[in-house]
């Protein structure tokens, strides 16, 4: 199962479900608050134990806030999550205070997707740094302006980073095999995906997708499948 980022949907995998799909029963969803599933107003556990419930048992693989919730359905029902893949991916922020600033600015962004509306959304976000490698895929902006301001909005306010309670604590429980992901040119997410499998133990491995950012599937996507099939085996 394959699980997207914020402001996409299902339809984001693309070529890489299609070349998986050639040697594998490939799904893929749209996250709550997204796509089809935009009027699914779901947190992060909901949400997982949800995708959990629907789909395993299955690898699941998830980018971004994908992998928030990939990670919090191995935790909630982790005899339906056979193997597990994080891409540019966290277990929270530690730090109370950095939590509620992110709230709050997720807040404010919810607030301008209603006032303003999901075109004018997409260029403030897509323009950020985070994404400035992303390629030009002429399927890519219109698949994201299917999602709703209120869809979004909700996914925000319900399953953004700063809404994450922190489960550093608890990854060691995951008993399944892991593999975590960053891009090799994000170096924020490449040292939380370190720490992470410092956390889960001898069953998680890293690995960094050469030459890329955050959305390393998108920017670098021979090099993610390979990553990837040769951890799948």
């Amino acid at each position: 199962m394959l699980v997207h980022g914020f402001t996409q949907t299902g339809r984001s995998w693309g070529g890489l479900a299609d070349d998986l799909a050639d040697d594998h029963e490939v799904i893929t969803v749209d996250a709550p608050g997204h796509g089809g599933s935009a009027g699914a107003h779901l947190d992060l556990h909901a949400g997982g134990a949800q995708l959990a419930e629907q789909v395993g048992p299955a690898t699941f693989v998830g980018y971004s806030m994908g992998g928030r919730f990939c990670l919090h359905a191995a935790l909630a029902r982790p005899q339906l999550v056979t193997r597990l893949v994080l891409l540019g991916a966290t277990a929270g922020i530690d730090d109370e205070a950095e939590r509620a600033a992110r709230v709050a600015g997720d807040e404010h962004l919810a607030a301008d997707l209603e006032r303003d509306g999901v075109a004018a959304f997409l260029d403030r976000w897509l323009a950020l740094p985070l994404f400035a490698a992303l390629p030009d895929d002429p399927a890519d902006r219109p698949d994201r302006a299917r999602n709703t301001a209120a869809g979004l909005a909700s996914s925000l306010r319900l399953a953004g980073t700063g809404t994450q309670v922190p489960s550093w604590h608890r990854l060691h429980a995951l008993d399944m095999p892991v593999l975590v992901l960053a891009g090799e040119l994000d170096t924020k997410f490449a040292a939380l995906g370190r720490r992470m499998v410092d956390e889960i133990g001898a069953n998680a491995s890293f690995g960094l997708v050469p030459g890329a950012g955050h959305a390393a599937h998108k920017e670098q996507a021979g090099a993610f499948l390979r990553l990837l099939r040769a951890w799948l085996g």
